[in-house]
């Protein structure tokens, strides 16, 4: 799949910065929706459990999950690249941190793809906003610290 790992931007730049960056690429987006229809399914399979039906904002055995994890995933990607577009504009490097948005929008690019097909309580984005800010700072540090990541955030 090397031939995938052209930038989504092919090299371009707009106002002297790259649009995307090198990073972004074909293989991720492909990849990336594909593991997010692969994730949605395994979703619902865990949802014939009780516990995990519980937790479920949907009712994964009447929603097309191929279409929901398109978009989550897809609209995850989006707002992520949309991210990156602001942050080569403010002259941040690829790979350095631009709290708060480098942890909420692929979070906002998800509610803005997927809200037209599935509705998902705002009290629920919100608390997923919240919960992936917090948890990619503590997933980081984490990573920091066993030598994985080479800035604390």
């Amino acid at each position: 799949m090397e031939f995938l790992a052209k930038p989504i931007d092919f090299g371009r730049k707009h106002q002297g910065f790259p649009i995307f960056g090198s990073h972004k690429t074909w293989r991720g987006i492909i990849l990336g929706v594909l593991m997010g229809i692969l994730v949605t399914w395994i979703q619902r399979i865990l949802s014939n459990f009780p516990f995990f039906a519980k937790l479920s904002f949907f009712d994964y055995q009447e929603i097309n999950i191929f279409l929901l994890g398109f978009l989550l995933s897809f609209g995850a990607l989006i707002g992520d690249a949309v991210g990156s577009f602001f942050k080569r504009r403010q002259g941040i490097e690829p790979g350095r941190s631009w709290i708060p948005f480098d942890q909420m929008s692929f979070v906002i690019g998800s509610f803005v793809v997927t809200a037209p097909f599935f509705k998902i309580p705002i009290l629920a984005w919100i608390c997923i906003l919240f919960l992936s800010f917090v948890l990619h700072i503590i997933v980081n540090r984490i990573g920091f610290w066993l030598g994985i990541n080479k800035s604390r955030i």
